[in-house]
């Protein structure tokens, strides 16, 4: 009798991590049964059907159309919504992934209907309970039957926490499967040309976190940075839709519009994303899974957080974590442009096999 896996996404870097999940399942047909449940958390109507046929993905057995909301409002409806698709499917298996509101939610309800559980980037800690993310991370690993380990960080919390040993896998990231997966597409990628960019010309960012985008004097500094930077490089915002709000809610979007250096975009594809980012001189962002993405590329990545969930990106890695202030960052980029940069490696099963390890584990359950 096939086992029925559910994965859960529920956000866009969830695609990432569940897309070879769901390729290392078919490779056993009739031993399981995956579908994929999007909960809606994000939804981009124009991006999905482009996004879901360049993971390789099959468009959801279910979607559950959350939309956005509060963190509370947002987490409790999953959790309503899915508990009815837990109790129609009655899957062996439930599969969360990543840190958003749809992993805790979706873990939570499986777990209140007798549903065993996977975690998949389990055992991450930035030890930072401000965060949302880091909230939703303990909880969820807090509940699961089992967790599945990018790296060796994960091992050692997860081991303080005294999750059960036995129950532990330590098998590489899936996230850079789906990269590796996506590098031949990502070298067919226009975006260049269509931007009128030169490779190692430009720098690439991304900025979402309210710490650094939610404030009117926060905003306005990482424009002074902007400012600073485009001096010497050309800038490349694919802009988060809350980030381009603020840009217009505090009367900013004119400084922008002055600087020609300054290039504001709408979000990419994943593998125009790849390729901007893999042809850039370096990369300023606040975000998780791209540092992650950096260190696999070999791409130089300053992180403005005073924290991060994924050390070996800055132990191993080209990941440099820069306390998120106008003097510290500006430094930060000078010694980028004029001093010999670090050499990263890549950490230890990111070898695009993480997937094929996670559900040869689950076969033998």
């Amino acid at each position: 009798m096939r086992k029925r896996i559910i994965s859960v996404v529920g956000a866009r870097p969830n695609f990432m991590k569940i897309a070879p999940i769901d390729r290392a399942f078919a490779e056993y047909p009739g031993l399981f049964e995956h579908l994929i449940v999007h909960t809606g958390q994000h939804y981009d109507e124009k991006m999905s059907d482009s996004f879901f046929r360049e993971l390789e993905m099959p468009q959801p057995a279910r979607f559950l159309g959350i939309g956005s909301g509060s963190h509370g409002e947002q987490t409790g409806k999953i959790i309503i919504e899915f508990e009815k698709i837990c109790n129609e499917l009655k899957p062996d298996l439930v599969l969360v992934a990543g840190d958003v509101n749809s992993t805790v939610a979706a873990a939570l309800a499986a777990v209140k209907c007798g549903i065993k559980t996977g975690h998949i980037e389990g055992g991450l800690r930035s030890f930072d309970r401000t965060m949302p993310e880091e909230i939703n991370r303990i909880a969820t690993d807090a509940i699961c039957d089992w967790c599945f380990v990018t790296e060796e960080s994960g091992l050692e919390n997860l081991r303080k926490e005294n999750f059960p040993e036995q129950n532990i896998f330590f098998v590489g990231n899936t996230m850079i499967d789906s990269l590796f997966n996506a590098m031949e597409k990502a070298k067919k990628s226009k975006i260049l040309k269509e931007l009128e960019l030169e490779p190692k010309n430009y720098v690439a960012v991304t900025m979402h976190r309210p710490s650094n985008v939610d404030q009117p004097e926060r905003l306005g500094m990482i424009l002074d940075v902007f400012d600073y930077l485009s001096a010497n490089r050309k800038i490349v915002f694919p802009v988060h839709p809350r980030t381009r709000k603020n840009f217009e809610l505090f009367s900013l979007g004119s400084r922008i519009q002055k600087n020609p250096n300054i290039i504001l975009i709408d979000a990419l594809a994943y593998t125009d994303f790849l390729s901007l980012v893999n042809n850039c001189d370096f990369v300023l962002t606040d975000s998780g899974g791209i540092q992650e993405e950096t260190t696999a590329l070999g791409i130089s990545c300053l992180t403005l957080r005073t924290t991060t969930e994924r050390p070996i990106t800055c132990r191993l890695g080209t990941n440099i974590l820069i306390n998120p202030e106008k003097e510290f960052i500006i430094n930060a980029i000078d010694d980028l442009l004029r001093k010999p940069r670090k050499v990263g490696s890549i950490p230890p099963l990111w070898d695009g096999k993480a997937a094929q390890r996670i559900v040869e584990i689950i076969k033998n359950l």
